[in-house]
């Protein structure tokens, strides 16, 4: 049950980038293509590719929301950039529309240049059927 709303929040976070214009690279739950590889630490859910400019996509719940260690993740995340231009990576993180405020908090307590990089999108709390 757990794992079907996680999958559903991802597919929502995929929509997302399409909507920006994003093709998706590699993707968590897909039939096609292949799961993102970790960075450092860190599960990834999706990697997308617009022109030259790379994206990262997370889906984080309300535990993790809680957890003291999201603002490190956030700030090591939303630091990355690509690996011959030095260009900085948008991270998009996925939270349940109902906890937008408390993510858009955690954000708050981040420097402001990391801020720049991390769009927080609202993914369905629901099922998708």
């Amino acid at each position: 049950m757990a794992d079907n709303r996680y999958q559903a929040r991802v597919d929502d976070l995929i929509t997302h980038f399409w909507k920006n214009g994003y093709l998706t690279v590699s993707r968590k739950y897909g039939k096609f293509l292949p799961e993102p590889k970790p960075i450092g630490q860190y599960e990834i859910d999706a990697v997308g590719k617009l022109k030259k400019k790379f994206a990262l996509g997370i889906v984080l719940s309300e535990e993790e929301l809680n957890n003291p260690q999201v603002y490190s993740k956030l700030n090591y995340l939303a630091t990355r950039q690509t690996k011959y231009s030095n260009k900085h990576v948008t991270l998009f993180v996925g939270v349940p529309r109902t906890l937008l405020n408390k993510a858009r908090l955690v954000v708050s307590g981040l420097e402001e240049s990391v801020k720049k990089n991390i769009k927080l999108i609202g993914v369905d709390e629901n099922v998708l059927n």
